[in-house]
């Protein structure tokens, strides 16, 4: 082979040399490029999994700090309030001992004011004339009617925490207590029932028991009385209160009798329930948050002037988280109820006016309502 053939060949095995190491680097570096881009993407999922982290482990530490740490107002609120209600009480129960439970409830209850209501201390009177001297914004707001309209009015209450609305009806006679037809069986929802009377205002009224945890508002607490007849009378051994209802005089009338001394005693429409805010114008000691948390609450008084006053505040709504028992009674006291008792409250707590639902429920059924047995309605 000639020198010329040797120097070629070599050159072509040199070319062929490089070309392959030139292949072999770049892919070298292709592998580098990608084992970057995927050490890229597992440092990206660590550190979500790292912030995750750091968030649930704030969060746990954030709320086992408000269950046990040294400020005891969130305690307060949480075990009072999941103790009050028939279904949600191992809210309190699975965090909380029973010592511990019952400590928090001695340091938040409320005192009724003892005795029952005098009727005497009621008297209608008319207020006529556009020259009235109010003793303060709230007697105004209250004695003076919107125009066209002498029945009632609707006046946004508003607090702490809580937003909601107070009626005041100016005929106390118009004011009765309405059933589900179907007692005993089912409840119903406030805005059938409102229909079926023909209702211009209804609210709920009292509570209910329910020995399968259904929540069908099949069976009131207590004595309920209707066009002066007993029409149901269940006691449960967790039920508190006392009678709240109207006499043949329409006065509201509070206190603690059977079923047969209520209606000796010239009750029409009552139902039992309470605790009682006011009774003779004296009000309820109330004690921390009363021992019934912070919820959204319905309330019934009466005016030594014969008006009547409902109540429903809005809760669990972050404009309006809910009202406590001292709550309650500051409004009635404020708009000048000489008697007041609190309702059902919770997810029963309803307001309808002309077939249109006013406050805002937060039930599971429908609009926020739940069935329920017992209403109060303006006919």
């Amino acid at each position: 082979m000639e020198k010329n053939e040797i120097d070629d060949l070599f050159t072509k095995d040199t070319l062929i040399l490089k070309d392959d190491k030139e292949e072999v680097e770049s892919k070298g570096k292709k592998k580098k490029k990608a084992h970057k881009k995927e050490k890229r993407k597992l440092s990206f999922g660590k550190k979500l999994l790292i912030i995750f982290s750091v968030f649930f482990l704030t969060g746990i530490g954030s709320l086992a700090f408000l269950l046990y740490g040294p400020w005891d107002g969130f305690r307060n609120f949480w075990i009072t309030s999941a103790m009050t209600t028939m279904t949600h009480q191992y809210l309190a129960t699975i965090f909380y001992s029973d010592e511990t439970i019952q400590k928090v409830l001695e340091k938040n209850k409320i005192i009724e004011a003892s005795g029952k209501s005098n009727p005497d201390l009621i008297e209608f009177k008319e207020y006529t004339g556009k020259h009235i001297i109010y003793a303060s914004k709230f007697e105004e707001q209250i004695l003076k009617k919107d125009e066209g309209n002498d029945l009632y009015k609707v006046i946004e209450v508003a607090g702490k925490g809580y937003q909601g609305y107070l009626v005041a009806i100016y005929d106390a006679s118009r004011v009765h207590i309405a059933t589900t037809q179907y007692l005993r069986s089912t409840g119903e929802f406030i805005t059938k029932v409102a229909e079926r009377e023909n209702a211009i205002i209804a609210m709920n009224a009292g509570g209910f028991y329910d020995p399968d945890w259904n929540s069908n508002g099949a069976l009131p607490h207590g004595t309920v009385i209707q066009d002066g007849k007993v029409v149901s009378d269940y006691k449960d051994a967790n039920m508190a209160g006392g009678m709240v209802g109207f006499t043949r005089d329409n006065k509201l009338l509070l206190g603690r009798y059977s079923a047969e001394e209520a209606i000796s005693a010239g009750y029409r429409d009552a139902v039992e329930f309470g605790p009682y805010l006011i009774v003779n114008g004296k009000s309820s000691f109330v004690r921390g948050n009363g021992g019934w948390g912070i919820a959204p609450r319905t309330a019934i008084g009466q005016r030594s002037d014969g008006i009547v006053l409902f109540l429903v505040i809005n809760g669990r709504l972050a404009s309006s988280i809910g009202a406590d028992m001292g709550d309650l009674t500051e409004v009635m006291e404020n708009y000048g109820a000489i008697n007041a008792a609190n309702m059902d409250g919770g997810s029963s707590s309803e307001l309808v006016i002309n077939h249109q639902i006013i406050n805002h429920p937060v039930a599971a059924g429908p609009n926020g309502l739940r069935m329920q047995p017992t209403f109060w309605i303006v006919k």
